[in-house]
């Protein structure tokens, strides 16, 4: 078996690795699920319950509406939205009727929407009315021309130009059916976030979103039971990972979303008390919150079998205080916009292996190769850069032929994380290429100093980065926040890493702060913590 799939030995039987790739379009799974499940519910906002037949009807009266507005095939619709059933019926709606969902993060400053709405060149928008303030700054210099608003309070907001969301999907427009290639027409514009750079549009077909999903469900198969399962949603939907782990797989499985906007903790201990959910896709600052909950077994968390934890590395020990709590398995994958987003995952039909992100999903061959050329294989153990083949790898960045050229490779996916694969197969990842350390000569991978300081007794949040030093190259700086009513000094923090770090991976720098600045996934934003040590030096 060649190394790029030595993963597949660990499927028993009963699992496939290979499968042909349906021809089929997002839109398509959707009419099949409410076909299959027409009076389950699909979407629940607080008390508000769609179901299948209901969401399905309401797309298309979406793209209805969206077709006598004029909308071409392969024409960009933006939505800004937060989770909300609304979501959800625009975003299939753009897609039914031919368009491609251009996701855009309500968290967005005006100059990095104004980014994303002129460089996708998109002519229509669904946002929160209460957003439109953001887009009326800059709408002059983009080519949007038209607006829904949604408003969470009230049934419209008729000050708002435009058309309000209920006014726009209530006339019964015809439907007509586009016809798409699922292979090659492009379905969602994901823009990669903002903790590497400036963002760039992931071009996803069809194929590559909905066999993300199916690679999904392979995975977990033997684990949800389709059509009886209620998902947690509190990741965004705009996010990829939320994209695909929370709406995409619950709809293929005929599966209920509970929608919440935010992560609010209270919030979410009462939902899921009143609300019983079996699978809580996440990311570790939500579990981080629940796990130092002083009451939240209180809540019945318990319920909760499955969580899939995503969008940034999962502390060893953070898993370990969530599991105790809950009882439920913590299945740390890993993935990337530009691949639907998920590569791998610890599966729940094999050996569990915290530290590390599992196996490559089926259909998904991944190397490490030297990270200098790229070209050269590690052997196993090593470290090197993750590249990754398989239906779910994006099309290319939009608009960015160079871009598109210098990440996609012979077929692979050049990720830009560190990592390396044991001899079963599993994937570690290190680092970030860009994330990289090197502090007197030597390479330092952060996440290897944030395991340590997480397991300190009064470690609630960790981040490491590098800070400029003339004569180190680089100095280590420790960003901490403590757990309440925990205190510790910064000598504290530098003796327990003496006692548990190489000399040369010791912080240098601590510092502590009530909070980390976070994306809107709650992903802890390094780049900026790292942008701001250097300005404070200059």
């Amino acid at each position: 078996m060649e190394n790029s799939k030595r993963w597949m030995a660990a499927y028993p039987k009963g699992y496939t690795h290979d499968f042909d790739i349906p021809d089929h379009s997002l839109f398509d799974m959707l009419k099949e699920t409410a076909q299959r499940y027409p009076d389950r519910p699909a979407t629940k906002f607080y008390h508000h319950m769609l179901t299948y037949q209901q969401l399905y009807h309401s797309v298309l009266a979406f793209a209805g509406a969206l077709q006598t507005k004029g909308i071409q095939k392969g024409e960009r619709v933006a939505i800004m939205l937060p989770n909300c059933p609304h979501y959800v019926i625009a975003y299939f709606g753009i897609i039914a009727a031919g368009g491609i969902v251009t996701q855009v993060n309500p968290m967005l400053m005006e100059r990095e929407l104004e980014h994303i709405l002129t460089d996708s060149g998109a002519k229509k928008m669904v946002l929160l009315d209460s957003f439109y303030p953001k887009l009326q700054a800059i709408r002059n210099r983009t080519d949007i021309v038209f607006t829904v608003t949604v408003s969470l309070q009230k049934p419209f907001r008729p000050s708002l130009p435009d058309k309000a969301f209920q006014e726009f999907v209530t006339p019964q427009h015809n439907f007509e059916l586009i016809k798409i290639d699922p292979q090659h027409d492009i379905a969602v514009l994901q823009y990669t976030g903002g903790t590497t750079g400036s963002a760039k549009g992931a071009m996803l077909t069809h194929t590559n979103v909905l066999i993300n999903a199916i690679q999904s469900y392979e995975m977990f198969k033997h684990d949800i039971e389709p059509g009886k399962e209620k998902c947690l949603t509190i990741v965004p939907l705009f996010h990829v990972f939320g994209m695909t782990a929370c709406m995409h797989l619950s709809i293929l499985c005929g599966n209920e979303l509970l929608l919440l906007p935010r992560f609010d903790l209270e919030e979410v201990l009462e939902t899921i008390k009143r609300e019983q959910p079996t699978i809580f896709p996440g990311v570790p600052t939500m579990y981080v919150a629940i796990a130092n909950h002083p009451r939240a077994e209180e809540y019945g968390i318990d319920c909760i079998r499955i969580c899939n934890s995503g969008s940034a590395p999962m502390p060893v020990e953070l898993l370990k205080e969530f599991e105790r709590k809950t009882g439920a398995k913590v299945l740390e994958g890993y993935g990337l916009s530009e691949a639907s987003p998920a590569t791998h995952c610890n599966p729940p039909f094999a050996v569990r292996k915290p530290g590390t992100v599992g196996l490559g999903l089926p259909k998904t061959a991944c190397k490490i190769v030297d990270v200098a050329t790229g070209t050269k294989e590690m052997p196993c153990g090593e470290l090197g850069e993750v590249i990754i083949k398989g239906p779910q790898v994006m099309k290319g960045y939009w608009n960015q032929p160079e871009e598109t050229a210098n990440v996609l490779r012979n077929g692979w996916l050049y990720t830009g994380d560190i990592g390396r694969v044991d001899e079963d197969g599993y994937l570690s990842i290190v680092d970030r290429k860009k994330d990289m350390i090197i502090a007197g000569g030597f390479n330092v991978y952060p996440r290897d100093i944030e395991e340590v300081l997480y397991e300190h007794p009064a470690v609630q949040e960790a981040v490491v980065v590098g800070v400029p030093d003339e004569y180190r190259g680089e100095n280590i700086k420790a960003v901490l926040v403590l757990k309440a009513g925990k205190t510790a000094s910064e000598e504290d923090i530098i003796s327990y890493c003496r006692e548990h770090l190489a000399a040369y991976k010791i912080p240098r720098i601590v510092e502590f702060r009530p909070e980390l600045p976070k994306t809107s996934v709650g992903k802890i934003l390094r780049r900026a913590l790292r942008e701001e040590a250097v300005n404070k030096q200059v």
